[in-house]
């Protein structure tokens, strides 16, 4: 199709000094035109780490095989994106082993 778009989310977990610890990505989506990733991802971080960590996850669309741009994104932790995501980072620390489930507006790239 000349109009498909292809989506994907890249998850980057950063030190405290801006260094990539890890990374995942999803799966890709091809043609919606707002796609669902209903997917889990862990990160090995100890406990006493958590808040020296920043989670950040960026959203990507390629169009006609053109090179990939990043739409938007959204960061937790350390250096959370905005007062939302740190309150969201803060609940899931403290939360023990239950999940903690939030929607986030994306940040413009």
């Amino acid at each position: 199709s000349s109009s498909e778009q292809i989506w994907r989310n890249l998850l980057t977990l950063l030190n405290s000094m801006g260094q990539e610890i890890s990374r995942c990505k999803t799966s890709i989506r091809r043609t919606q035109p707002n796609p669902v990733f209903k997917e889990t991802f862990v990160f090995q971080v100890a406990l006493f780490q958590l808040s020296d960590v920043t989670l950040m996850v960026s959203i990507y669309n390629r169009r006609n095989m053109k090179r990939k741009e990043m739409i938007g994104w959204v960061a937790l932790g350390q250096n959370s994106s905005g007062e939302e995501e740190l309150l969201h980072w803060q609940d899931m620390k403290e939360s023990g082993n239950q999940q903690v489930c939030r929607w986030h507006t994306l940040l413009e790239a």
